[in-house]
């Protein structure tokens, strides 16, 4: 197959190869397209294009990154991208080699994930049940938080959740996660609850938008915007809203949040790490295995503050020597 004329159209056939055969999400093909035309723009300014760059030429595009102070982790995702991409011109016969494939990535940053404690998650459900102009955006609010937490969805799996996966009072919900791949997630009972009082609300409203000769919603949280559903930086803005409400540090919030308080919280009850990896839907059990070293930290961390021997050496005897 004969390569393309220009890079926009490499980029854009791999993304629509991306989309037919490898079933990719949509953020994953927009992040995919966002990095490779910054590639394309800074190997034009170079008078070069995905057809002739060689390996000199990835490595020189990825010392300009970190020049221009760009984070490992944006590094690391830029190489994979060009690396994905080298790999299907390969396949198809564009390219007799891949420049990119020997090129060692930068590594991510070893930081572990932000997580909350059982306290912290009970102010913000409790805030969910206040936040909100009118009775149905709280029960919207209550529900979407209750859901994060009992299942540890992510945020876009849980905005583009369809109302049919709610109906019949269901113990479990079918998640459609990355790449197309489905997986089960038991509810907790106050979840349930939530959704049967938010379903029936979302049903009123939406009988009343028939009413009008408006179409229905197939979201289970539906909006206005193009996407028909509720947006993750639509999320990002509430749950910032709910921590400052319930009175929790706002810089510790953010959209995964839920979903890392509720691996860690399961993980410190004794919970199987197989299972849940399955929970989360992580291809790999070393992204599973995070949670146990946020663990750890978190435990050294109740450790250095509670226990008798870590406040600044002094022994139990010392404190107690001068008490009657």
């Amino acid at each position: 197959m004969a390569a393309p004329g220009n890079d926009l159209q490499w980029v854009s056939t791999f993304l629509e190869a991306q989309a037919a055969e490898a079933g990719a999400a949509r953020n994953t093909l927009l992040a995919y397209g966002r990095d490779l035309k910054d590639v394309a723009t800074w190997l034009l300014h170079r008078k070069l294009g995905f057809s002739d760059a060689s390996r000199d030429n990835i490595e020189a595009y990825l010392i300009s990154c970190d020049a221009e102070g760009l984070s490992r982790a944006t590094r690391a995702r830029r190489l994979s991208a060009i690396r994905q991409l080298y790999h299907f011109a390969f396949e198809e016969g564009w390219r007799v080699d891949n420049p990119a494939i020997q090129i060692k990535g930068p590594g991510r940053d070893k930081r572990l994930p932000k997580t909350l404690e059982v306290i912290e998650v009970d102010r913000l459900l409790d805030a969910a049940r206040q936040t909100g102009r009118k009775p149905a955006d709280r029960l919207r609010n209550t529900c979407l938080m209750e859901l994060l937490y009992a299942t540890g969805m992510r945020v876009s799996e849980l905005m583009s959740l369809p109302v049919a996966a709610a109906r019949g009072n269901p113990n479990m919900l079918l998640v459609q996660g990355k790449g197309g791949k489905e997986r089960m997630v038991p509810l907790s009972p106050p979840a349930r609850d939530a959704l049967r009082v938010w379903l029936q609300s979302w049903e009123d409203e939406d009988h009343a938008r028939q009413l009008k000769g408006l179409q229905g919603s197939k979201f289970l949280f539906p909006s206005r915007g193009k996407e028909g559903h509720l947006t993750r930086h639509w999320f990002y803005s509430l749950i910032k809203e709910l921590a400052v409400t319930g009175g929790v540090d706002p810089q510790k919030v953010n959209p995964p949040t839920l979903r890392h308080a509720f691996a860690t919280h399961l993980l410190a009850n004794g919970a199987d790490l197989r299972a849940i990896q399955a929970l989360l839907g992580h291809a790999d059990i070393a992204t599973t295995e995070i949670y146990t070293h946020v663990l750890d930290a978190r435990l050294s961390e109740l450790v250095l503050e509670h226990h008798p021997l870590s406040r600044g050496g002094e022994s139990i005897a010392e404190r107690d020597k001068d008490k009657p």
